[in-house]
């Protein structure tokens, strides 16, 4: 029985942090690749810190956007209401809003923190309908609105590092 012929072993540089060592095809099409992360140990632990903060800061905001539509919707007396609301949207309404956007970004911030890569795009977009509603529900509580809106700016930097920093990594 013959062994199957074998390319030779290839080895190429694309950029300065990664090497790709290129095994030879078999006759049967099988190849395998090697990738080698030559990143500094100071680049990867930023990345995952970011990532951490990243997950952590979507799970909070999604815990503190639940608790002010439950709030909202057990009628709490902190509110103010306006009757000269340009959205004309009742308090228990933004509540059930403001408690479906807090479920949602609590678990995608999970998801983030365990990983989960389409994680990152959902949770820029659940923080940017977060930091809308939050504008739209400022005339009932002006500070908290503030407060989360700019949670939501930090979520929404930490993601896009992040996102960059892992994009940078794959394409090296």
């Amino acid at each position: 029985q013959r062994a199957p012929a074998v390319r030779p072993l290839r080895v190429r540089r694309p950029r300065r942090s990664r090497w790709t060592l290129r095994l030879g095809e078999g006759l049967d099409g099988e190849r395998a690749d090697v990738v080698v992360d030559n990143s500094s140990a100071g680049e990867r632990a930023w990345a995952s810190g970011i990532g951490i903060f990243a997950g952590t800061m979507l799970a909070t905001l999604g815990v503190f956007q639940f608790l002010e539509g439950l709030s909202a919707v057990s009628k709490d007396s902190i509110y103010q209401t306006r009757l000269d609301y340009a959205l004309g949207v009742d308090l228990t309404t933004w509540g059930w809003i403001h408690m479906l956007i807090g479920v949602v970004a609590a678990l995608i911030g999970v998801c983030i923190l365990l990983g989960q890569q389409w994680a990152l795009v959902a949770g820029i977009c659940v923080a940017l309908v977060s930091a809308l509603s939050s504008f739209a529900f400022m005339p009932y509580y002006p500070f908290w609105a503030l407060a989360i809106i700019a949670f939501d700016i930090m979520v929404i930097w930490a993601m896009t590092v992040l996102m960059a920093s892992r994009d940078r990594r794959h394409r090296h």
